[in-house]
């Protein structure tokens, strides 16, 4: 599922995200959802989060579901 919409991440959720040292690669990095730090409904480049692991921040490219699959 995408994630530059905020109604689409919830706290807990399996997410690939974006740091923001690897910008320029694309290099993702999976984790959990611990906070949301976007505020706004949804943002072009990806809903900012924190991740359980860590505390990395980065701009959520990806969401899956429970068993590992990518949303639709």
């Amino acid at each position: 599922m995408d994630g530059k919409l905020r109604a689409n991440i919830q706290i807990g959720a399996l997410v690939d995200i974006v740091l923001k040292k690897d910008q320029p690669t694309g290099k993702l990095t999976r984790g959990h959802v611990k906070r949301i730090l976007t505020h706004s409904p949804s943002h072009p480049h990806g809903i900012k989060v924190m991740l359980e692991e860590d505390d990395q921040v980065g701009r959520v490219q990806e969401v899956f579901t429970q068993d590992g699959k990518a949303m639709e």
